[in-house]
């Protein structure tokens, strides 16, 4: 049987989601974020060297890389689903938004959740002015205009086609996710993006995202408050 390594308000609860939709049996160990931290605890450590999630066990080999364990377990066990035909236009978008959910989309947010923190965090009283003014330069610089670009470009996307890939639900709406749910948690999703707020809309009525919910446990955004 698989089982999911699923850390609380993490990305590991898109693996649980594309299990669901894929309708396989699973098991799920359960680890807590440090409440100070917020990191992943030590015990992760002992599946995988840099010890984060989601990690999975798939007969007897631990897979990491959330966009690599979707390919694969898609490729293994989904008979066809949840991805476009081989060589078919729809899968060349697939395969980018696949990838495009972790390697273009995620970092501006992670960075903002860096910068955010610098400027609030504890340091010396001469020095607030500093951390403050640096980070404040580099989110007007680079993180704002960056985010605002994306959900441009994102909300373009979804008005042009139903899901990222093309008319048809696939993994890649399920890598999609988290990133933005993210910048709806952070910025939330106006006027200006209704396609965006339809969207996940849309994947909070699946009935394979809120039985992955059930099993997982409640699901927030690290640091979006």
């Amino acid at each position: 049987m698989l089982r999911v390594h699923h850390l609380e308000n993490s990305r590991s609860q898109r693996i649980l989601w594309l299990l669901e939709e894929l309708e396989l049996d699973y098991e799920i160990v359960h680890y807590a974020r440090d409440p100070d931290t917020l990191l992943a605890p030590p015990g992760l450590r002992a599946v995988h060297p840099l010890g984060k999630s989601p990690l999975v066990e798939d007969d007897g080999q631990v897979l990491a890389e959330s966009a690599a364990i979707c390919e694969v377990l898609v490729e293994r066990h989904g008979a066809g689903r949840l991805r476009p035909p081989l060589g078919s236009p729809e899968w060349a978008r697939y395969l980018y938004w696949m990838h495009f959910a972790e390697g273009s989309a995620m970092p501006p947010l992670l960075m903002k959740l860096v910068f955010d923190r610098i400027g609030s965090a504890p340091a010396p009283f001469f020095l607030k002015p500093v951390l403050r003014g640096v980070a404040d330069k580099v989110r007007a610089r680079l993180i704002t205009p960056q985010l605002a670009a994306q959900r441009s470009y994102l909300e373009g996307e979804l008005a042009a086609r139903t899901w990222f890939a093309g008319e048809a639900f696939s993994a890649a709406d399920i890598m999609m996710s988290f990133p933005l749910e993210a910048m709806a948690a952070r910025f939330g999703f106006g006027a200006e993006q209704p396609h965006l707020a339809a969207f996940l809309q849309r994947i909070h009525a699946r009935p394979a995202y809120r039985r992955a919910l059930e099993r997982g446990g409640p699901f927030s955004i690290p640091g979006a408050d």
